[in-house]
């Protein structure tokens, strides 16, 4: 039965693990995704997979614009739902995408990607061709629950969505003060004035990056950028696609003598 399995991998180097996954499960299907479009065109109008392996945080041109977040939306929206197999790295980084990721149940496992092929044959016969069929995920990382707020949850809750917004807004580039940061996130300038004491700054104090609830603009500004690659996913999947891209060119100018990054 397990080689009968329909696989769909997602990553930029899916290439590398195709030939030993067709020649392990040779009676089945391999498909390989390595970017967004093709990830798209191999879900939708066609056959549910078995299982989806993908790389949680894409190394490639591609980091800032599509991850293992990305395909679990994508999944969803095309009703495709299928066991997913996590690929992590397991460096830091990882860390606010990973948080999220355990939070749906759609993902049965974590696989480090250091481990020995046999060990992603392993997962791939217990998840797609055992209990993957739904139920609590199979296998999870060594994690502790958190006892600090997660950035995901904190952006889901009250005005969350307004300090997601202001964060993407500054994770892309778009906003080096708070006139810049009012007017890239829409909001008004007293909103953006507060986004170190009532929006992001508590978030940060709570998470122990900073030692008091009202944070400074330019450590709000630095924090941001530390987490941009996973704000900015959350920004692209969450209505603030227009915040959601980095910016390439000259920065926003700043108004002396006002609040900003330094």
């Amino acid at each position: 039965m397990d080689e009968q399995l329909r696989i769909l991998v997602a990553s930029p180097l899916a290439r590398i693990i195709e030939p030993a996954l067709a020649q392990r499960f040779p009676h089945g299907s391999v498909t390989v995704a390595q970017d967004r479009d093709q990830f798209g065109h191999a879900v939708r109008g066609r056959l549910r997979h078995d299982i989806v392996i993908s790389d949680l945080m894409w190394n490639s041109a591609a980091e800032f614009t599509f991850d293992g977040l990305d395909v679990l939306q994508i999944l969803r929206e095309a009703d495709r739902v299928s066991p997913v197999v996590m690929a992590t790295q397991g460096h830091g980084a990882e860390r606010d995408h990973l948080e999220e990721v355990l939070a749906h149940e759609e993902v049965r496992c974590i696989y480090q990607k250091s481990a020995e092929p046999h060990v992603l044959f392993d997962v791939v016969v217990e998840v797609a061709g055992g209990a993957g069929g739904g139920g609590e995920p199979l296998l999870r990382p060594p994690l502790e629950i958190p006892s600090t707020p997660t950035i995901h949850g904190w952006f889901s809750r009250g005005r969350g969505r307004t300090a997601g917004r202001m964060a993407g807004a500054i994770a892309s580039g778009r906003a080096v003060s708070h006139t810049t940061l009012a007017e890239a996130a829409n909001v008004h300038y007293d909103t953006a004035a507060k986004v170190g004491r009532e929006y992001l700054g508590e978030l940060i104090w709570r998470r122990g990056e900073h030692w008091e609830p009202t944070v400074p603009a330019a450590a709000v500004y630095r924090w941001c950028g530390e987490h941009a690659r996973y704000i900015l996913s959350w920004c692209r999947r969450n209505g603030h696609i227009d915040v959601a891209s980095r910016v390439v060119g000259p920065a926003p100018a700043v108004v002396p003598g006002e609040g900003r990054a330094t």
